[in-house]
């Protein structure tokens, strides 16, 4: 991967640029950033720290997001499919529609974040803190939910999801018969 500081990204997303496929920005400080439609495929942007930023539509398949810090970011129609954003904090984050198949969030933090419409399939959210998160028509076939806290999270639809006796469930749902 062709590491890149935060200036140069910056500067060559201004210019116009969007294509970053395969780059490495470890550690990043990009508060606020508006970096919509980029494309950040095959990356690594482990511990960035990105709260309050516009990636919309960005492209960040295969993507490194380990420890990542995306809280109230907006990730409307992203495609994060087979992003590793292991303890990755997405608190809050706008995450309509998004395409995470295969994505592997084992023990991140989604309280409070819009899942409306996303595409979870084969999904690892193993451990993952989902507190009142909204996850209204979001499809979780094959989805990993053990040991997550589903804490007042609405519009689960867990017909298809893997969870154990170590998943808090939301509202109306319970163990048993």
């Amino acid at each position: 991967m062709q590491p890149l500081t935060r200036d140069m990204l910056l500067e060559a997303y201004a210019e116009g640029q969007r294509d970053f496929q395969g780059i490495t920005v470890v550690s990043v400080h990009l508060f606020e950033v508006d970096l919509r439609q980029i494309n950040l495929s095959h990356s690594c942007l482990d511990r960035a720290y990105m709260p309050y930023g516009n990636l919309s539509m960005a492209k960040l398949q295969s993507a490194s997001l380990v420890n990542a810090q995306l809280a109230d970011c907006i990730l409307y129609g992203a495609d994060l499919s087979r992003v590793n954003g292991k303890g990755a904090n997405f608190n809050r984050a706008d995450l309509r529609n998004t395409n995470l198949k295969g994505i592997k969030l084992t023990g991140a933090d989604l309280s409070g974040a819009n899942l409306t419409g996303a595409n979870l399939t084969g999904a690892n959210l193993e451990g993952c803190r989902l507190i009142g998160a909204c996850l209204d028509q979001a499809i979780l076939r094959g989805t990993d939910l053990r040991r997550c806290n589903l804490f007042r999270a609405v519009g689960v639809n867990m017909e298809d999801c893997y969870c154990d006796t170590t998943t808090i469930l939301p509202s109306g749902y319970h163990y048993g018969p």
